[in-house]
């Protein structure tokens, strides 16, 4: 048999509670859970603070963010409407027109006016 072929099977004893091999055991004793406890919840309790934070800042932005376009929005129909109103009102075309005289109310104004 060729030594570069050979299967190395390594016999692993496992811990019956854990799972785990005996050489990566790592022993959890009450203490030590407690001060994990102790360390994880506070940090937990500024993770949720920040969280909040930081969605009620994005929430905020969004707000305002869409204020200002319905607020662009209703200015641009606003302008549109009045520009159609004006549009619409009664007029009439009037094709050739011939001047006669012409007057001037200001008396100082000379013949060339």
């Amino acid at each position: 048999m060729d030594e570069n072929r050979k299967i190395i099977i390594r016999h692993v004893i496992r811990s019956g509670d854990t799972g785990t091999s005996d050489e990566s055991a790592v022993r959890v004793t009450p203490a030590s859970r407690w001060a994990a406890y102790l360390l994880f919840i506070p940090v937990l309790a500024v993770m949720a603070i920040l969280g909040v934070f930081f969605f009620t800042a994005f929430l905020a932005l969004f707000a305002v963010t869409a204020a200002a376009i319905s607020l662009r929005l209703w200015w641009l129909r606003r302008k549109l409407r009045q520009t159609v109103e004006v549009q619409e009102g009664e007029y009439s075309v009037i094709e050739d027109v011939e001047i006669l005289e012409e007057h001037s109310d200001d008396p100082h104004a000379g013949p060339d006016r």
